[in-house]
């Protein structure tokens, strides 16, 4: 079975298994965000042959997508003017010289969540859709390097492989895992708050952090083609 085939039945699966006090893509607007992925984030990074792959924690709530509808949501499967999606982009062009094009794209919770963007999500949620979709994408698209973006997601992805989950972000950050050989990295979250509670003090953590990821990435290509 093909990695777009296998993606297309997740993508399927999480159309017909909505958990409850959630609610799924297409039940706004007619329909109208409903798409083929896991997450609308492939919209745009939808490479099946990515060689990295990041990890962000949840796509849209009740709130937003309530409102009328969004263009360049709707077109690129992520609000290219929210900080959050300028940071990352900024980063992955920065340390890998990507495009997002050139990289794999989802969203560790893939069902609408109540109330705004900043709503939480139940540990029990994360974890079982980490382990329902999340888990499944990394093995399909079989990528070089994993980033989690964010302490929820890393440790989400730490329960669902049933590895003791990490009180700080700064201690997941400098101890990334290999799953089936593949580098797990974790990362501050890419939004105005995770930047700056990394950065506290002003020192330029988060630069220093993908730097270091970068090289370990670079480091372990190298390797492989020796």
């Amino acid at each position: 079975m093909s990695k777009q085939h296998q993606l297309l039945e997740l993508a399927k699966l999480r159309q017909q298994e909505i958990p409850d006090g959630y609610k799924g893509i297409g039940e706004y607007h007619q329909g109208l965000y409903e798409c083929d992925h896991v997450s609308p984030y492939s919209k745009s990074a939808g490479n099946i042959d990515a060689n990295i792959m990041f990890i962000l924690q949840d796509w849209c709530s009740d709130h937003y997508l309530s409102q009328p509808i969004q263009p360049e949501t709707l077109k690129y499967g992520y609000a290219p003017r929210l900080a959050t999606n300028k940071n990352l982009k900024s980063l992955l062009q920065t340390h890998f010289g990507l495009e997002f094009s050139k990289t794999y794209g989802t969203n560790l919770f893939p069902f609408i969540k109540p109330g705004n963007m900043s709503a939480k999500i139940s540990r029990q949620d994360l974890v079982s859709a980490a382990v329902k979709f999340t888990i499944p994408q990394i093995n399909i698209i079989q990528p070089k390097l994993v980033i989690c973006l964010g302490a929820e997601v890393i440790n989400s992805i730490r329960r669902a492989l049933g590895m003791k989950p990490s009180n700080r972000l700064a201690t997941s950050i400098e101890d990334p895992f290999k799953f089936n050989r593949v580098p797990i990295w974790a990362q501050s979250h890419p939004g105005g708050q995770g930047r700056a509670n990394r950065n506290r003090g002003n020192v330029d953590r988060v630069r220093a952090d993908w730097e270091s990821m970068a090289n370990a990435y670079q480091n372990k290509l190298r390797n492989i083609e020796n």
